[in-house]
């Protein structure tokens, strides 16, 4: 596809790695701070995002993506905004448990609900096309205020995962192979024809840290 100086770029990423994530614990909206590692990725990918020439960063309004974007930009020092349209799944009342815990706890549910695909949805949480839309329409909105710019986005994975599988038009059940390698950037655009992919698994930011 032949690139317009008129499209916005997104590099999109997830946050660094926190205290939850270690532990395997579901974080939802709720949030659990950057472990020590996870502070000192954080700073080392200031210098390895740098090349890639960003204009400004957009992040979700969540304590770890803030935190995250806060220390990349000790490098970059650009412009940063956040939208709270940007934040994870909300998963409800799974919110901090474990996903063994869950399986214990919930019997057969959680299986019903992983056949759901796009309609997945905890109890007290939100679906999966709730999320893609709101994700949708905050960089929509972005390529709108920030016309032709190169904007590094500092979200989730459940975020990151709704808006790629939607434009590869995957229906989000379990027996898909993968296509995302987990904890890397990712490139979207989008212009005149809407938000499209310019290339997945672009850069490995995440190490063997949990």
């Amino acid at each position: 596809m032949k690139e317009s100086r008129d499209d916005t770029r997104f590099g999109v990423m997830r946050h660094a790695p926190t205290f939850w994530n270690r532990e395997r614990r579901i974080q939802g909206q709720s949030n659990s701070p950057l472990t020590l590692e996870g502070e000192r990725m954080a700073r080392q990918w200031g210098e390895m995002l740098r090349r890639f020439g960003w204009d400004r960063i957009l992040t979700s309004d969540l304590e770890r993506t803030r935190h995250t974007a806060e220390l990349i930009n000790l490098v970059l020092k650009l412009p940063l905004t956040s939208d709270i349209r940007l934040r994870e799944k909300d998963w409800g009342e799974w919110t901090g448990k474990t996903i063994l815990q869950i399986r214990v706890q919930s019997g057969d549910h959680l299986a019903t609900m992983e056949s759901a695909g796009w309609g997945f949805r905890p109890p007290g949480g939100e679906d999966r096309t709730e999320v893609w839309e709101r994700g949708h329409h905050a960089l929509t909105e972005a390529s709108r205020r920030w016309a032709g710019q190169r904007i590094l986005v500092v979200t989730h994975e459940g975020m990151i995962k709704c808006l790629v599988y939607r434009l590869t038009g995957r229906s989000f059940f379990p027996t898909e192979p993968p296509i995302l390698r987990r904890g890397h950037l990712h490139q979207l655009s989008h212009g005149l024809g809407g938000m499209v992919i310019e290339e997945l698994n672009v850069l490995p930011l995440w190490n063997d840290i949990q």
